[in-house]
């Protein structure tokens, strides 16, 4: 079995497939909208084939993002070296994201870091 996509809700659709796409290497589709209900998303391929969908509407909740709550927690993303984990988390805190650990060696053995990303949302980038 394989996951096709991973899909979000955005409220700005357009800042988070800059987002993805300047910092993550994202390529974007053109999109769609649906004029009826004014639904509007993007798919985002990575170069390992993995999808991310991200959508908007009219109408969306924004709730608290804390970083214990249940449910999706954060999208985490290989670069493939220490150094690219290093490089990609200096260039991210220079342009005002938040770090929230990192980068280290985790417990379980993982170099990463974690940052707030786009609209709160925890992005880890890993080797």
């Amino acid at each position: 079995m394989l996951i096709e996509h991973v899909a979000i809700y955005v409220e700005n659709l357009e800042a988070a497939r800059d987002f993805f796409v300047d910092y993550l290497g994202a390529n974007s589709n053109e999109g769609y909208h649906n004029p009826t209900t004014n639904f509007r998303s993007y798919f985002l391929s990575f170069d390992d084939g993995a999808r991310l969908e991200i959508m908007t509407r009219p109408g969306l909740i924004e709730l608290e993002k804390h970083p214990m709550r249940t449910g999706y927690a954060h999208l985490a993303f290989s670069l493939g070296s220490k150094e690219a984990v290093d490089k990609l988390t200096e260039r991210m805190v220079a342009d005002g994201f938040e770090l929230v650990s990192g980068p280290r060696t985790t417990g379980d053995g993982y170099y990463e870091s974690c940052l707030v990303g786009f609209e709160g949302n925890i992005i880890e980038l890993t080797v």
